[in-house]
Formats: C-alpha cells, sequence, structure tokens
C-alpha cells in the first residue's frame, strides 16, 4: 500500500538523523499541533483540566504545551528506537532507578506494566534484555512486520491481544519469565474491565492484569523511560505497584492499577501521552468527555460541566 511504503521511506529517513535532530524536529512539530487550535490539542487539555485540577488554568495550558512537544519528540525518535542497532539504542539507558525490583523471585515471572510515558519502546527493549520476556503486542494495520520486528530484537516474544496472546503470556509467567503490557489503553470489551478511577475520574479499565497476578502469583511492577534534557539519553523508573493489584474485588484491582500509572505520570508529567481519549468511554447517564468546540475558552466551559 502507498501509505505503508511512504511511511517505511519516512522512518528510515528519520532513523539515519542524530537524536539530537531528531528531537528539535518532534518538538517543533509538537509546537505546531500546541499552537492550532485542533483536536489532539483539545483533548490533551480535556485531560489535563479534569486530571490534574489543583493546577491553575495557565500552569494546564503550559503543561499542554509542554506535553504536546514532549509527544512530537517520542513519535519521532520512534524510529531511531525501531531501526538503530538494539546495543546502540539500549546505550541511551544512563540509569534504572528501583532496578532492584526487576529481580525476579525463584519460580515465579514478573509483569512490568509500562504506561504511555516518555519512550516506552526503549523500556520494552531494555526489559526484554534483561531475560526470556513476553510482550502484549496490538497487531497494527501498518508497519506491522517492523514494529514486530523492532520489539524482538532483543529477544522478546510478541504475544498478540488474542486469546491465543493471553495463554502466550500465562506460559511465560509460569516459566519465571517476564510479561510487559501497557497497562493505560481503554479496552474494547465489555467483559474484563470495570470503570475505577483515574485521577478521580472513572476510566474503564482493564482486569488482565489482575486475572494474570492472581492465576500465576506473579508479582507486578511499574516501569518507564523517562526523557532526560538536552538529549542526555532517558532514565529508567522501576516502581512497585500499589497494594491490592492481585485483590479478588475487581474495582479494588482496577483503582490500585490506576493508582500505580499516576504514580509514573507524576514523575514526569509533561512526557505522558495527555491527548489520548482515557476517559472516552463513560458511566451510564455521564457526559461525553471529548466533544465540543477546539478553542480553549470552549474546553475551559465543558469542563466545568463535566464537574458539575
Amino acid at each position: 500500500m502507498l501509505k505503508d511504503r511512504a511511511a517505511r521511506i519516512l522512518m528510515h529517513l528519520v532513523a539515519r538523523l542524530p537524536i539530537s535532530v531528531i528531537h528539535r524536529l518532534g518538538a517543533g512539530l509538537g509546537l505546531l499541533v500546541a499552537h492550532w487550535p485542533n483536536r489532539q490539542r483539545r483533548n490533551a487539555l480535556m485531560n489535563i483540566a479534569l486530571c490534574l485540577p489543583h493546577l491553575s488554568r495557565e500552569e494546564q495550558l503550559v503543561l499542554r504545551k509542554r506535553s504536546l512537544q514532549a509527544l512530537g519528540m517520542t513519535y519521532f525518535e520512534i524510529a531511531y528506537l525501531w531501526l538503530r542497532p538494539a546495543e546502540q539504542v539500549l546505550s541511551l539507558v544512563r540509569e534504572v532507578r528501583g532496578a532492584e525490583l526487576l529481580q525476579r523471585r525463584k519460580g515465579k515471572g514478573l509483569i512490568v506494566l509500562s504506561p504511555h510515558i516518555g519512550a516506552w519502546e526503549l523500556a520494552g527493549l531494555h526489559l526484554a534484555a534483561q531475560g526470556p520476556t513476553a510482550i502484549f503486542y496490538k497487531p497494527q494495520k501498518y508497519l506491522d512486520d517492523m514494529i514486530r520486528d523492532s520489539r524482538a530484537r532483543s529477544g522478546a516474544e510478541l504475544a498478540p491481544i488474542t486469546a491465543k496472546g493471553i495463554r502466550v503470556l500465562v506460559q511465560a509467567l509460569e516459566r519465571g519469565d517476564y510479561v510487559g503490557i501497557l497497562p493505560d489503553q481503554e479496552p474494547k470489551a465489555d467483559k474484563g474491565a470495570v470503570f475505577a478511577p483515574f485521577f478521580n475520574q472513572p476510566a474503564f479499565t482493564m482486569l488482565l492484569v489482575n486475572r494474570l497476578a492472581r492465576r500465576t502469583g506473579a508479582a507486578v511492577i511499574f516501569m518507564f523511560a523517562e526523557r532526560l534534557a538536552d538529549d542526555a539519553g532517558f532514565r529508567l523508573h522501576c516502581i512497585q505497584a500499589p497494594d491490592g493489584i492481585d485483590s479478588e474485588d475487581d474495582v479494588e484491582a482496577a483503582t490500585a492499577l490506576n493508582r500505580g500509572i499516576e504514580q509514573c505520570v507524576m514523575t514526569c508529567p509533561e512526557q505522558y501521552v495527555w491527548p489520548y481519549k482515557r476517559l472516552r468511554r463513560r458511566p451510564v447517564g455521564a457526559l461525553k468527555v471529548y466533544t465540543g468546540p477546539v478553542k480553549d475558552a470552549e474546553v475551559f466551559r465543558h469542563v466545568d460541566r463535566l464537574r458539575a
């Protein structure tokens, strides 16, 4: 397909650039998105205003701008992270905080959750370099083989988001391997998910992590890659999952999962993917979040209605 071919050419061209140039291009694109009224900009502000009401409106606008710049960097650097040699990419990791949490208990696997913060592709590559790893993976319409090859470079097994893929995750944990999951995506199916607070907002939240932990006895941690200033590389953070993530109560488990994501986000909030429609699905009778005009004043008015 023409779109797929064009995307591949662009990815290979970008991957040849120095990481400093890639980040400048990405930040520039982010500034353009932040400047002109558009849905991505609206959705980012909507999420920030709802999730971080302690910030003033001016602070929310500043965070929106910085987050869109960071998001531009994220998407431009993906070409570098996917297509450069694994050793070169892994050398971008300057520090691993909480590295001891990556140690597995004897005979037990470890579930590692990587929210959409900073360079999640680098976090996955680093995890697979630590030992046998299965990564939960959503097949893509474009660049699918490129994504699979890039994520498997350091030894990861890709498990598709299907019943078969879940069996792969269970088997990996029963062998004592790592399992990597992106935990902050909204589930599409009604089964295996519940509403739980995310920054005090009702968010439809997966129960897969809870089911895996309870079935296999695997511990759960969070890990994400924070982009350092001045193109100095990345700092990996490993954080213990909150108590209750393996609870038999679904809402308690989902609440613990979201609380862990919140802790990760607040470490470097400007690097979280705020435009993502995390609150798209709403409880019965609740107003829709991502709707209405894209101008900032209208966004704030809609947020006020949602809070009323």
